[in-house]
């Protein structure tokens, strides 16, 4: 990154969290939707469970998919403590996240799950856990980029290579 103009890290750094934006989106949409596959699962009997331990110990709660939804769709507060990082709550730029995400459910529709046999939603459940492995990699490698950039913005700044003088009269970016 030494090799870049202060503008081109600037380009890049927008570049990259643009692009990890529209992955987290998608990882937002298979999370949903994996959620919701495990909650059909949990809800018929003979499956046994397929969610992961629930950090409150209760048991998946009966009734219908749909009026389950917000339950099933709502996250628990987080344990992990992480870094503040500006989120997007907007679609993606493109359809292809929604639409890699519908590709990867296959024949299971979610608004006909109960037709779907239990090895078709365990298939479709770990199409979409592999998937999302592999987004959130992407994620991470896009991540490490606008890092990078960031620490080499604030290195030209701190070594005096970039004046804020020169950016406050470009006037408003």
């Amino acid at each position: 990154m030494e090799g870049l103009g202060l503008e081109q890290l600037r380009v890049l750094r927008r570049e990259t969290l643009e692009q990890e934006a529209d992955l987290s989106y998608l990882r937002r949409l298979l999370h949903g939707r994996m959620d919701i596959l495990r909650a059909e699962l949990d809800r018929r009997p003979g499956t046994g469970p397929v969610r992961t331990a629930d950090p409150s110990g209760s048991d998946p709660a009966p009734g219908d998919l749909l009026d389950r939804l917000p339950a099933i769709l709502t996250d628990a507060p987080s344990t992990v403590r992480r870094s503040a990082r500006h989120v997007t709550l907007g679609p993606p730029r493109t359809r292809e996240s929604r639409l890699e995400a519908d590709a990867l459910m296959g024949d299971v529709q979610l608004a006909d799950l109960a037709a779907h046999p239990a090895e078709e939603l365990l298939a479709a459940l770990e199409r979409l856990r592999a998937y999302e492995r592999e987004v959130s990699g992407r994620r991470q490698r896009l991540l490490r980029t606008a890092d990078g950039c960031n620490a080499e913005i604030t290195r030209r700044y701190r070594d005096g290579e970039a004046r804020v003088d020169d950016l406050l009269a470009r006037g408003p970016l």
